[in-house]
């Protein structure tokens, strides 16, 4: 997966900030969130992600699949991220 093109990132620190240019629209992304999107633009599989998640975090073990597999399909309907 890889960001579309017209999207510009800005890391604030906490997250990132994602704007498309073509449509105007942005997206917050808190640090989970940040992390999940570098990893995969980084050549990680979703899979990997949920895995390194769940070793961070492994008092919510039980929902980082799901909340990982969320945050791909908003991005991928979005066109933010592309496969």
């Amino acid at each position: 997966m890889r960001l579309s093109g017209e999207v510009t990132v800005t890391d604030t620190g906490a997250g990132l900030v994602l704007l498309n240019e073509r449509t105007g629209r942005y997206w917050s992304l808190n640090g989970t969130a940040r992390a999940v999107l570098l990893m995969l633009a980084d050549g990680s599989t979703p899979e990997e992600a949920v895995e390194s998640l769940t070793l961070q975090h492994p008092d919510f073990a039980d929902r980082v699949a799901s909340d990982v597999e969320a945050l791909i399909e908003s991005l991928l309907e979005e066109k933010v991220l592309l496969p």
